[in-house]
């Protein structure tokens, strides 16, 4: 037996010691004593009993260990021209000022703040500023609408928002004042104050009694130590980016977080102190919050913050240059966003000599086996698929590279994680024989870092995930295990369409459209049909420089699904478009594409990246020729 299935086995058959062992990895107030709560099932709680600060796990013990001169923090933004390194005693000092000022403001343990900022180190000191407090952050993507921010500051009900007064993009900036006015209008909760971070590519116009600039906040304030909560306690809220409805906020608690990912990165990053390693996300999404933020931090490594574009910041060479110049050990970004620098550089010509380099892990949306080997055999590093979600917190399924360097294999996000019971099942319940597509669930109780609920909604969070297959968590993406014990994801189960009594994924389609030779990326939706109750339909973005023709290229990719799926695929149309519509963490937006298709006015979410994709499509989606 393998180092990787022994501590799996041991995970599932003893998860009581396998995390108490975990767990002194962290600094506790009160060490734990009772590991598992399950007495009000299916509600779980780790840890119960506990005290700890995951501020001071974070910073105050790298400092005391003698490592305060170490860098903690990079802000690299190529769309500002800055570069500015923090350390652990440099970044400790403004988050205990902030922390200070918060509580000049208000703020105590278990208030909330609202975060609405952008990707500079002002946000990451404003989350670690509230965790040192004991209050609950809730971060908003910087830029995300009114209507859904209000939603947020409604539901949360912070004391304090914190808020930059721009973004900044590649040629363009994004005043968030006037969004930030426009949701306080909105929303029926009024916040004490509002702190505003004044940017100098676009300072805001303050409200007098509302709003107080981000120096005038820490003058003369005092610093703040950090405060004892229990293990149990939330250390943010994180709404899942829904749109319409009431967002669901997935609660993060402080003490299996933090067990959860000091574990995750030296396991399964193969990460440790004084490393550095970078997501190349965003602190708005989940990514951020546990591998920008959180998880590098917890571990003593050194995290990089990049406010910039895998192109046009300037160029596709953009990651590469970063990567070379802090010399990251470990990288971690979306499937988009090397299909999008494959597009524009496919020959791989802007690639610099990385030798610090060990290992790439993409994760976000499925990675087609395509993009996959492209990687690996540009950069000559393993490439780590891994899957999880919002709710989860760290990875569902991936390589273990702490643990055991577990071969990989194209398509498929690897094996469940340690903490994590996987299961492949039929609509009935039943276990899915190996090679048998059926719905992913998790049977409880979820591992430590795992949302242990919705803020302020039991009752939603069972019937959301707990519901449908009593005693298991639903994931809501389908796929099937092989023989090997490899999971293979195929997307969420929504993106299961029905041909004429068929089930059929549209990932698989996605995967073999996405192998031919001139294509980028790809997406395929079902849409409504009269006959069949749905149609696939297809759409490829092509490599740049590369010139075909529509119709010969459709016939030759609709021939390769017929061939590699079979005539019950029944794909028949496949458009050449500019560009696919996605939400600014990288997801392509196809449920709003098939709203369109089928004519339901399926909202626009405020998270797509840029909506003049989505207008151009537009007309060829509503084109049900053929």
């Amino acid at each position: 037996m393998g180092d990787y299935r022994r501590a799996y086995e041991r995970s599932v058959t003893d998860p009581e010691g396998f995390w108490r062992d975990a767990a002194a990895l962290i600094d506790w107030v009160t060490p734990p004593g009772r590991i598992l709560d399950d007495s009000a099932a299916p509600l779980y709680r780790w840890f119960p009993g506990a005290e700890l600060n995951t501020c001071h796990n974070a910073l105050d013990r790298h400092v005391d260990a003698g490592r305060g001169e170490q860098p903690a923090l990079v802000h690299d933004s190529p769309v500002t021209g800055a570069l500015t390194t923090y350390t652990y005693r440099g970044l400790r000092d403004e988050v205990a000022i902030f922390a200070g000022a918060l509580r000049r403001l208000g703020v105590a343990q278990g208030d909330r703040v609202v975060i609405y900022m952008a990707m500079i180190p002002e946000t990451v000191v404003a989350m670690l500023a509230c965790a040192r407090l004991g209050a609950v952050h809730s971060v908003v993507f910087g830029g995300f609408g009114a209507k859904e921010l209000a939603a947020r500051i409604d539901d949360a009900r912070p004391v304090v928002v914190v808020a930059a007064s721009c973004g900044v993009e590649a040629g363009r900036v994004v005043p968030y004042l006037p969004m930030l006015d426009a949701a306080l209008d909105l929303a029926t909760h009024r916040p004490q104050r509002c702190v505003i971070f004044q940017r100098p590519q676009h300072p805001g116009r303050l409200r007098e009694g509302r709003d107080l600039s981000w120096g005038a906040a820490i003058e003369d304030a005092e610093p703040a130590g950090c405060v004892p909560v229990a293990a149990t306690d939330p250390l943010y809220i994180l709404y899942t980016s829904g749109t319409t409805g009431k967002p669901k906020g997935v609660v993060r608690d402080n003490g299996g977080h933090a067990v959860a990912l000091r574990w995750s990165m030296e396991k399964i990053f193969n990460t440790g102190p004084g490393d550095v390693f970078w997501a190349a996300s965003d602190v708005g999404w989940v990514v951020g919050h546990s591998y920008i933020v959180y998880g590098p931090l917890l571990t003593g490594a050194t995290t990089v913050l990049y406010e910039g574009k895998p192109v046009g910041t300037p160029d596709a060479g953009a990651f590469w240059r970063v990567a070379a110049q802090h010399r990251v050990t470990t990288m971690f970004t979306a499937p988009t966003a090397i299909r999008a620098i494959k597009k524009e550089d496919p020959a791989g010509r802007l690639v610099r000599d990385l030798p610090s380099l060990r290992l790439l892990f993409l994760a976000g949306e499925r990675l087609d086996p395509q993009t996959y080997e492209w990687a690996g055999s540009l950069l000559g590093v393993p490439v780590i698929d891994n899957w999880w979600q919002t709710e989860t917190g760290w990875p569902i399924a991936a390589s273990p590279r702490g643990i055991e360097a577990l071969p990989t294999k194209p398509g498929s996000p690897s094996v469940p994680m340690p903490g994590y019971r996987v299961r492949v099942v039929s609509p009935s319940g039943s276990e899915a024989a190996p090679g048998e597509d059926g719905a992913i669930v998790l049977q409880l109780p979820l591992p430590p870092g795992c949302l242990p609920t919705l803020w302020g909604d039991d009752a939603r969070y069972v019937s959301s995930y707990l519901s449908a297959y009593p005693g298991n968590y639903l994931t809501g993406d389908g796929g099937r295990f092989d023989e090997d014990g490899y999971l293979y994801v195929m997307g969420r189960t929504d993106d299961v369409i029905n041909v004429a009594g068929h089930r059929l994924s549209t990932g698989a389609m996605e995967e073999v459209l996405a192998g031919h030779p001139a294509v980028a990326e790809c997406a395929v939706i079902g849409v409504a049909d009269p006959l069949k109750g749905q149609l696939p339909r297809g759409f490829v973005v092509l490599k740049s420089g590369v010139e075909a023709d529509p119709i010969g290229l459709e016939e030759e990719l609709v021939a390769l699904v017929r061939a590699q799926i079979g005539a019950v695929a029944a794909l028949r149309r496949v458009d050449v478009v500019s560009g696919l519509p996605k939400t600014r963490s990288g997801k392509i937006l196809r449920r709003t594409m098939r709203g369109i298709a089928d004519g339901t006015d399926e909202p626009v979410p405020s998270t797509i990246e840029d909506p003049a994709v989505l207008d151009r499509l537009r007309p060829v989606l509503l084109d049900h020729r053929g």
